[in-house]
């Protein structure tokens, strides 16, 4: 997720598309918080871990 919302980021920064841009952020920020979580061992969605 966090690695779509990088990519939407930047093509929607190199196209001037400002939905893309709002998008890329959004992505990047749920990832980010998804992947805390996992990592400080809490149970995300009834799962542990993401694979």
């Amino acid at each position: 997720m966090i690695i779509l919302g990088l990519i939407l980021l930047i093509v929607g920064a190199v196209a001037g598309i400002g939905i893309l841009w709002t998008i890329g952020i959004v992505l990047i920020a749920v990832g980010a918080a998804l992947w805390l979580l996992g990592a400080l061992g809490r149970s995300v969605g009834g799962r542990r871990h993401y694979w």
